[in-house]
């Protein structure tokens, strides 16, 4: 009997990030937007959490329907994560709040 394994294959995935003069960034394939504030933007993506740090961030488009964000401010850095980890934190934090 052979066995059959399932996983996730990103290979049929696409996803754009353009980062203009470290101004002006465009993501595609981003799902939803799950923190921002002036400082840190924290993005769902098809690939992952994308985390956007800098100073003065702002939103200035957001589309679902096409899977796009574009955003302005002094951008210092672009890292990813699994969604698994921000669940992790976000809830330890939250019981912690609470106990």
């Amino acid at each position: 009997m052979a066995m059959i394994e399932e996983t996730k294959s990103i290979t049929n995935v696409i996803q754009n990030i353009i980062l203009e003069n470290r101004e002006k960034l465009n993501v595609s394939g981003v799902l939803d937007v799950l923190s921002f504030d002036d400082q840190i933007i924290i993005v769902e993506t098809e690939l992952g959490l994308l985390t956007i740090k800098g100073e003065n961030l702002k939103i200035n488009k957001l589309n679902i329907d096409t899977s796009e964000v574009t955003l302005d401010g002094l951008i210092s850095s672009l890292s990813y994560s699994n969604s698994d980890s921000l669940k992790k934190n976000t809830s330890g934090f939250i019981g912690k709040i609470f106990k």
